[in-house]
């Protein structure tokens, strides 16, 4: 199968701005056969705490209806985030589309501090996607900051699992170490996808990468550019390559 990791640079207070670069995104993994593809936490409104209910999402919104058709076209799943507002309170979001039109929802279940005065966590919404023999659990951005997460994932059989994430550049390398740490212990790829150069005002540390079953890290991008880490993955055979635009 083939993987994707977008690395985006949102635009802040501009959802329809970061669609449009969500469809460009789209296109180009397209081009290169990819049957899945990860965005950044909050990708399509772009980080946010104080404007999180101003921007949130509910789950049948038509915001979503252009990732809708393009995950049709390409018949490829599509992880993209926002605020999500269910039953009035509100959650970090990762919607999931496929192909055939359904939509689930992932939601954040460890806040960095200072995120609860905006967003509540929750277990309730993990959904498990499968695809090509394969077994994929999402994540975002805090979520990999406790071990108990990735370790929930392992219990389910998880053969990938995805955090999308917001780390500055000084969270890098724990980040790395972390999910090369948890990719060895649970036999799990991992595929992670960042934000480059800046978002909510403060600096973002790209570096979206990928780390075979063994916590082997086989393919990044840089620090500062958008692009696409592509995942060309059939069994324990991995080929990575770097696509900026």
């Amino acid at each position: 199968m083939i993987l994707a990791s977008a690395q985006t640079k949102p635009h802040r207070f501009d959802t329809e701005k970061n669609l449009a670069d969500h469809y460009r995104f789209i296109d180009i993994a397209a081009q290169n056969n990819a049957e899945f593809i990860a965005f950044p936490e909050l990708s399509v409104t772009g980080y946010e705490r104080d404007q999180a209910r101003e921007l949130a999402f509910e789950g049948n919104d038509k915001r979503l209806d252009g990732l809708k058709t393009l995950s049709a076209k390409y018949n490829m799943i599509i992880v993209a985030g926002a605020p999500v507002l269910v039953e009035k309170e509100m959650y970090i979001g990762s919607f999931i589309l496929f192909p055939d039109g359904r939509v689930e929802l992932y939601t954040k279940q460890f806040l960095h501090p200072g995120e609860e005065k905006f967003y509540s966590p929750s277990f309730c919404y993990n959904p498990l996607v499968e695809i090509e023999g394969e077994r994929i659990s999402l994540a975002i951005c805090a979520d990999i900051d406790h071990p108990q997460h990735a370790e929930s994932a392992s219990k389910v059989n998880t053969s990938i699992y995805i955090p999308s994430i917001f780390f500055s550049p000084g969270g890098i390398p724990g980040a790395y170490k972390d999910l090369s740490g948890y990719a060895q212990k649970y036999s799990m790829s991992i595929l992670m996808s960042n934000f480059c150069v800046e978002a909510w005002g403060r600096p973002a540390g790209g570096q979206s990468a990928f780390w075979n079953t063994k916590g082997e890290l086989t393919g990044s991008l840089n620090d500062s550019d958008p692009g696409l880490l592509i995942v060309k993955k059939n069994g324990d055979s991995i080929q990575t390559q770097s696509v900026y635009l």
